[in-house]
């Protein structure tokens, strides 16, 4: 039986998958602020216009679908930045193929297959793909730079250290705990961090990287959990690059060139 989209199964099911929408979101537009209003617009033409919503598809790709219909009339803008880094990521941004970046998104991050991919943005599936084997291209030229790993799981972070280095990043170290991250931070300030949220000595990742954060100034920053939802919630300040444990080597490499893209990483506050 078709929902609609006043209906109370809808509308659970948007309940759902709207934390991974926010997370999608704020990739594509570095920003928790901006990716939340792309979707708390997209909530609203959806309740104003029922036809956003096409009923014989699934709800996650309905919703993404009535995202990018939204997205894509808006222009698909990237806020500008007037200096520092973040200018030269506004720059680098602009001159990669459109559409690719939200394709590779959509394929690596949030896990659709070409098929669905193809029904969000209204294209084919080999358009898809090819989009897809485009933004990979484009993203493996992209700038390189000092990667600092917070992570208490030696396999992990091993596994963490591998990646990037092959993307030709350098790691500076890997730290176990808060304390161990302060003083890594300050021994070599890193272009991007990753951090996982629950440390080893049961300190959290979250706060060490408020404490680099206000030592170093703005820093790219990826978070990893293993529960994306409880971070995604809308009720504080949130990290702008989030993936899913357990990872793929995709995600990973995808999340990396995305937040080099963008130094003003907004992290969460306790």
């Amino acid at each position: 039986m078709n929902q609609t989209v006043g209906s109370e199964d809808f509308a659970m099911n948007v309940a759902t998958e709207l934390p991974y929408l926010r997370r999608y979101a704020r990739a594509l537009t570095g920003s928790q602020t901006s990716g939340d209003n792309y979707a708390a617009a997209t909530l609203e033409a959806m309740l104003e216009d029922p036809e956003l919503v096409d009923r014989n598809k699934s709800t996650r790709v309905s919703l993404f679908g009535a995202f990018h219909a939204i997205w894509t009339s808006s222009g698909a803008p990237v806020a500008v930045e007037e200096t520092g880094i973040a200018a030269k990521a506004q720059d680098h941004l602009a001159r990669l193929t459109p559409n690719t970046r939200e394709a590779l998104l959509l394929s690596t991050i949030e896990e659709f297959n070409f098929d669905q991919i193809g029904e969000i943005m209204k294209i084919g599936a080999p358009e898809a793909e090819e989009l897809v084997h485009i933004a990979q291209r484009e993203l493996a030229e992209s700038v390189t730079g000092r990667v600092m790993v917070i992570e208490d799981e030696a396999i992990i972070a091993m596994d963490l250290q591998s990646i990037v280095t092959e993307m030709g990043h350098n790691v500076t170290g890997v730290a176990r705990t808060r304390t161990e991250a302060v003083a890594l931070g300050k021994a070599e300030k890193p272009d991007l961090i990753f951090a996982d949220i629950q440390l080893a000595d049961n300190s959290s990742g979250i706060d060490a990287v408020n404490d680099l954060l206000e030592i170093l100034g703005d820093v790219p920053v990826i978070f990893i959990t293993a529960f994306p939802e409880r971070l995604l919630t809308g009720e504080k300040s949130e990290p702008a690059f989030l993936i899913t444990k357990p990872y793929t080597e995709e995600q990973v490499r995808l999340a990396a060139s995305q937040a080099m893209f963008f130094s003003s990483t907004e992290t969460l506050q306790h």
